[in-house]
């Protein structure tokens, strides 16, 4: 088994989430050369094997699809807490797996490979600082914004993984001590404050569509362009939210870039005009005020092109066995 892909070979490159389950097929170069996405087996009387063999027919799927090429290796993102880097994984958002050997039953179906579980979100934040918007940068946050709200962090050019490889976990610094409760158990987290559904949440509490069932982030956004003003103060708060947590990040890390994808994220102005606002009201060191706060570049693909990167830039983004 070597330590470096060859770059003739792609990498078999795998997206765990709670509603979708994606795989591709990546070159070096960041390319996609097959892909293929299906719902995740979710259901109550689904169970692990369930969500295992529909994940094992789409890599099938995938891997047909690009012409069955010798692979160099397989790297994974999927939804946390896990152990690291052994990867048995208890996704909050599929109950089906807890403690699933996931690394071990993909070294089954690869035997002889590299494989490679890390953190979705992780995922994300080296496929922007690969071949994304942080790319040539040595320091660099990428954060996702979505169901939940998740991160990892680059440093000196290298992934930071932290004790478990939990670092960059921004989605549990505290921008509010006396907000809301977060599903950690604390209270005030920034993704107890700026997770897709904590917004809508709030909005519906403070009489957003009040008379209508349901309700979702992207009605959310909608209204919010229209000037609906529950909407517009709910993009409002999670944008000051976003702003105060990247200021204390920043000023602990001294970083360059910080990269914002995922599907709240997508809200563009409503969301970065009052994080921009939160963070020059915070973000008071000179050092600090230097920061780039930009979208993220590779969009739906990036945990996968970061996947990939677990195989071919190991001496960057891969510090375990």
């Amino acid at each position: 088994m070597t330590d470096t892909a060859p770059a003739t070979r792609p990498v078999l490159a795998i997206d765990i989430g709670g509603t979708k389950l994606a795989a591709a097929l990546v070159e070096e170069s960041g390319r996609i050369v097959a892909y293929d996405r299906a719902p995740t087996p979710n259901a109550p009387d689904r169970d692990a094997e369930d969500l295992w063999r529909a994940l094992d027919a789409l890599l099938d799927k995938v891997v047909a699809e690009g012409g069955a090429p010798d692979l160099a290796g397989v790297g994974v993102g999927c939804g946390g807490p896990m152990t690291w880097p052994a990867a048995e994984v208890s996704p909050l958002n599929i109950p089906a797996w807890r403690g699933f050997p996931l690394r071990g039953r993909l070294r089954e179906r690869h035997p002889g490979l590299p494989v490679r579980v890390h953190n979705d979100a992780i995922c994300v934040a080296i496929g922007e600082h690969w071949r994304g918007a942080g790319r040539g940068r040595a320091n660099v946050l990428g954060m996702v914004v979505s169901t939940g709200v998740g991160g990892g962090l680059v440093l000196g050019g290298r992934l930071v993984d932290g004790a478990s490889g939990n670092a960059g976990h921004v989605g549990h610094v505290v921008v509010d001590p006396d907000g809301p409760r977060c599903g950690c158990g604390g209270r005030g987290c920034l993704e107890a404050v700026a997770r897709g559904p904590g917004l809508v949440a709030w909005a519906r509490e403070h009489g957003w569509r009040a008379d209508e069932p349901g309700g979702t982030g992207v009605e959310l956004a909608a209204d919010a362009r229209d000037g609906e003003p529950v909407a517009v103060a709910a993009m409002r708060r999670a944008g000051r939210a976003l702003g105060i947590a990247i200021a204390s990040a920043t000023h602990l890390c001294d970083l360059e870039v910080v990269a914002i994808g995922g599907g709240v994220s997508q809200a563009g102005p409503l969301l970065f005009d009052p994080l921009r606002e939160a963070f020059d009201a915070h973000a008071r060191m000179e050092f600090a005020r230097r920061l780039e706060i930009v979208p993220a570049a590779l969009g739906q693909p990036a945990g996968l092109i970061g996947a990939a990167a677990l195989i071919f830039a190991p001496g960057r983004y891969w510090n375990a066995d």
